[in-house]
C-alpha cells in the first residue's frame, strides 16, 4: 500500500469516527433534551395539581374545623387555619417540583439551615409577625367582627392572617395592622362585651336646680327605647366647673346600639333642659385693664357676679344692650 493510500484511508477513518462521535452526541443530547422536556412537563402538572390541592385542602379544612362547635361560628381561626394549610401544600408541591426538576432538595435544606439565623435575622420583624399572629389567635383578644381601638385606630375586625389583622373603619378605610405592634400594644375590645356604658356630662348654670336638672337628664336617658332599665340610668353632679355646675348621666345599653343610642341620648337631653328652661351656660370671660386700680376692681366684682349669675351682661357693660352717654364718657 502507498502512502497515498494509507493517508486516504486514515483520513476516512478519522472521518467516520467524527461522524458516529457526532451522532452519538446528538443522541445523547437529544435524549437529555426529552428527559428534560418530560421532567418539565410531568413538574408543570405537579404545580398545576398543587395549585388545586391548595384549595381543596382549603376548602376541606373550612368545612372539617365548620363542623366543629367550638369553630363553627369563629371566621377567625377559620381563616387562620386555612391559610395555614394552603402554605403548607404549597410547600411541599414546590419541593417536589425541584426535585422532579433534578435539584437536589437535601442540599437546599442543608444550605437553608445553615443559613437560617441570618434569615431569622435579617426577618424578625416578619417572624415576630407570625408569632404574635399566633399568640393572638391563642389567647383571642378579639376575633373577627368586634369592634376594636389598636394603637388608637379604632374599626372593625375583618380578618387575621399569619402578619396582619385588617381592620375596617366607620368611613370603609382598610387599616392593615401588623400582628407584632397589636400584640405589644394596648388592645380595647369594644364590643367584648354584650353591653355597655353611656357618660354625658352636662354643665348647668350655678343658679339653676340641681335636683329638677338631675330629674331631667334622667328622664331623657330612661325615656329613649334603647336604654336598658337595669342598671338604671344614673345622674349626679360630679364637678364645679368656672362657669357652671357638672352633672354626669350614665345609662346602659346593648354594644351594638351604642353609638346611636348615645347620640339620641344627648339630643334628648339638649331638649329636656331646654323645655325645663335650665340654663346650660357658655364660658365667660372678663376684661380686666392692666394698670388703672379704679376700674379693676369694680370690673372684678362684676365678672365675679356674671358668674354666679347674679347679673346682666348688658347692664354690667358687657353686652350691645348698654348705651353710654356723653356725660358718662
Amino acid at each position: 500500500m502507498t502512502s497515498t493510500e494509507t493517508v486516504l484511508a486514515a483520513l476516512v477513518s478519522s472521518g467516520e469516527q467524527a461522524v458516529a462521535f457526532d451522532a452519538a452526541m446528538i443522541a445523547k443530547l437529544t435524549q437529555i433534551a426529552g428527559d428534560f422536556a418530560v421532567n418539565l412537563s410531568i413538574a408543570l402538572i405537579i404545580l398545576v395539581a398543587t395549585i388545586f390541592a391548595a384549595r381543596w385542602a382549603s376548602s376541606a379544612t373550612r368545612r372539617g374545623l365548620g363542623r366543629v362547635r367550638g369553630f363553627r361560628h369563629d371566621p377567625t381561626v377559620l381563616s387562620f387555619a386555612v391559610q395555614v394549610v394552603r402554605v403548607l401544600v404549597f410547600l411541599i408541591g414546590f419541593i417536589a417540583v425541584l426535585q422532579r426538576l433534578g435539584v437536589q432538595t437535601t442540599s437546599i435544606i442543608a444550605v437553608l439551615g445553615a443559613a437560617s439565623l441570618a434569615v431569622g435575622l435579617a426577618l424578625q420583624g416578619t417572624l415576630s409577625n407570625v408569632a404574635a399572629g399566633v399568640m393572638l389567635l391563642i389567647l383571642r383578644p378579639y376575633r373577627v367582627g368586634d369592634l376594636v381601638n389598636i394603637g388608637g385606630n379604632v374599626g372593625k375586625v375583618q380578618r387575621l392572617d399569619l402578619f396582619f389583622t385588617q381592620l375596617s373603619d366607620v368611613n370603609n378605610v382598610k387599616i392593615m395592622c401588623p400582628n407584632g405592634k397589636v400584640f405589644g400594644d394596648f388592645i380595647l375590645n369594644l364590643s367584648g362585651q354584650q353591653t355597655r356604658r353611656i357618660e354625658l356630662k352636662i354643665g348647668v348654670g350655678y343658679g339653676e336646680n340641681l335636683t329638677k336638672a338631675r330629674e331631667v337628664l334622667v328622664a331623657a336617658a330612661a325615656g329613649h327605647a334603647a336604654v336598658l332599665n337595669d342598671p338604671a340610668p344614673w345622674a349626679g353632679v360630679t364637678n364645679m366647673l368656672d362657669s357652671a355646675m357638672e352633672i354626669t348621666l350614665t345609662a346602659w345599653t346593648r354594644s351594638e346600639d351604642y353609638w346611636q343610642t348615645r347620640a339620641d341620648v344627648f339630643q334628648a337631653v339638649k331638649e329636656g333642659l331646654d323645655a325645663a328652661e335650665i340654663e346650660i351656660p357658655f364660658p365667660h370671660q372678663v376684661a380686666v385693664p392692666y394698670g388703672d386700680d379704679d376700674l379693676v376692681l369694680p370690673l372684678a366684682a362684676e365678672g365675679a357676679a356674671l358668674r354666679r349669675g347674679r347679673a346682666d351682661p348688658r347692664s354690667a357693660g358687657f353686652g350691645p344692650g348698654r348705651e353710654t352717654d356723653e356725660s358718662e364718657a
